[in-house]
């Protein structure tokens, strides 16, 4: 019986999941509120449904009470998400807070069947992490100083990076953080974002040259350190973000081709200097050759998801736990076996929805250092999901860089959590800005009107002067004098006259008319 319950759940799971990714974008096309409501409630649906299958199963496979107190607590704690952000912030996007939750749930579930600790684990730093993130759209709404921080973003990411290079331990051959009470704090998660701001007030104020070459020679320091420290994934990321914000700012093709050139010289340079990359390099080349070394991870994370197929091995019929790193780099790896490669797919469709979304906001936004600064977000997010599948599938050598949202890791989510929050707060400066300029037209449109008004009466007053004016002269011009007797003016003695005349002729001729016909 359990057999056939998880032999359904996958169609079930991966039906609801395809039902909920066509929603994503299908919203885009409805302008109707009531309807995106409508639909942006039927995902919140979908999304329980999936989480309720997904640990239904596992609960079934491991007869743990532990598998529902974790249900009922990460149900709570995605509910609490929603009806906060769309209580504080009812003009938010809830499109971005529905996929942000999907693929908080989608690590949940994966981490359970992983291991139950990291699980819970990730669901007390997800919580932790909104608590944080719900105060930033408030943050980016109030403080307006953020644009003028320039040397501030700068001087903190460098220190923080240098640090970590100072004294940080070596992990898996890399310096990347410090570890404190169980949670790993890695510090190039933040300073990605703060990268992202250094170089949107750094455009917004000037894109002269001079400026373009010291914002450069920042972004080099920042890319450098992360090369040193061995952490290729964040170097990738904030040498491309950077790419794409300069390209935006200055629409010169020129710098994205010499930076193109400096980056491939930069990897041929690293790939002669650093051990660790040339194995990275011919893992991907071909992992099979050297199975049982540098290869293994990609092979059997290329093992997993050629297993699961389309539609998965389901929840504990695979072996997932067996792929190296399965909860952080290599979880996508996970989920296609076990939840198949269709739900796989869907994944990468939700991150893709998020990203045209960053870049829907940063289009409509006026001011130049928001737009940048969630255009940088969007490409970092999107980026580093790239990086990761990418990784995974072979399609380019391993970066060791997290999945967000979804794979294990404090620093990981609480950074994206705050992306996330700041995107927030962008959409909401964007509806203000679209109120002010709304407000701007209206003010312009009531001030033609009472010009129009003021014209229309002024015209009027300079026509009522002149009629009167008119009037005045009229009554002072000279009148005709008549001359003649008393009786009346020449005219009307020469018609009496005539009348006269006339009256006699008549009489005359009726006084003759006897004689005339007597003579006959």
């Amino acid at each position: 019986m359990v057999n056939i319950i998880v032999e359904l759940s996958k169609y079930l799971i991966i039906l609801f999941m395809i039902a909920y990714t066509y929603q994503c974008f299908a919203v885009f096309g409805h302008h109707d509120s009531r309807k995106k409501r409508r639909i942006l409630r039927t995902q919140n649906v979908l999304m329980f449904e999936i989480h309720l299958v997904a640990f239904l199963v596992m609960y079934l496979q491991t007869q743990e009470k532990r598998v529902l107190y974790l249900y009922v607590i990460q149900v709570l704690v995605l509910t609490v998400i929603i009806l906060l952000y769309t209580k504080i912030y009812p003009r938010i996007s809830r499109l971005i807070v529905n996929n942000m939750c999907m693929l908080l749930s989608a690590g949940f579930i994966m981490l359970t069947r992983l291991s139950y600790n990291l699980s819970l684990k990730q669901t007390v730093i997800a919580a932790g992490g909104v608590a944080v993130s719900l105060l930033v759209p408030a943050a980016m709404s109030r403080i307006k100083i953020l644009a003028s921080l320039k040397k501030v973003y700068g001087i903190v990411g460098i220190i923080a990076l240098a640090l970590v290079l100072v004294i940080a331990p070596i992990s898996g051959g890399a310096k990347l953080g410090f570890e404190i009470g169980g949670f790993g704090i890695q510090p190039s998660e933040f300073v990605k974002i703060l990268f992202v701001f250094l170089v949107a007030a750094s455009f917004a104020e000037s894109v002269q040259f001079k400026n373009i070459v010291t914002t450069t020679a920042i972004a080099a320091a920042h890319v450098l350190i992360l090369v040193i420290s061995k952490d290729l994934g964040a170097a990738l990321i904030i040498f491309v973000v950077y790419l794409v914000m300069l390209y935006v700012a200055t629409r010169q093709p020129l710098y994205i081709v010499a930076g193109l050139g400096a980056g491939s010289a930069a990897s041929v340079l690293a790939y002669h200097l650093f051990t660790h990359i040339r194995t990275r390099v011919h893992a991907w080349k071909d992992p099979f050759a050297d199975y049982s070394g540098g290869g293994y991870q990609v092979a059997q994370s290329l093992f997993a998801i050629g297993t699961g197929s389309w539609f998965g091995m389901g929840l504990y019929q695979g072996m997932a736990d067996k792929i190296p790193v399965a909860s952080t780099d290599f979880i996508f790896s996970a989920i296609a076996e076990e939840m198949g490669l269709i739900y796989a797919l869907c994944l990468i469709l939700v991150y893709l929805s998020c990203y045209v979304m960053f870049l829907n906001i940063a289009l409509q936004l006026v001011n130049v250092f928001y737009k940048l600064v969630a255009l940088g977000l969007g490409t970092c997010f999107i980026f580093q999901a790239f990086l990761t599948i990418g990784g995974v599938t072979k399609f380019i050598p391993s970066t060791g860089v997290t999945l967000p949202l979804i794979s294990y890791g404090g620093s990981s989510v609480l950074s994206t959590l705050i992306m996330f929050a700041i995107i927030q707060g962008l959409y909401h400066l964007r509806e203000d800005e679209e109120e002010a300029i709304e407000r701007s037209k209206e003010q312009q449109k009531r001030t033609k009107q009472k010009n129009a008004e003021k014209e229309k009466h002024t015209r009027r007053s300079a026509k009522r002067p002149e009629r009167e004016r008119t009037a005045v002269s009229s009554e002072r011009r000279p009148q005709p004098q008549s001359y003649g007797t008393e009786t009346g003016s020449i005219d009307e003695e020469i018609g009496a006259t005539v009348r006269e005349a006339l009256r006699e002729r008549k009489d005359a001729g009726e006084r003759n008319a006897p004689a005339r016909k007597r003579g006959r």
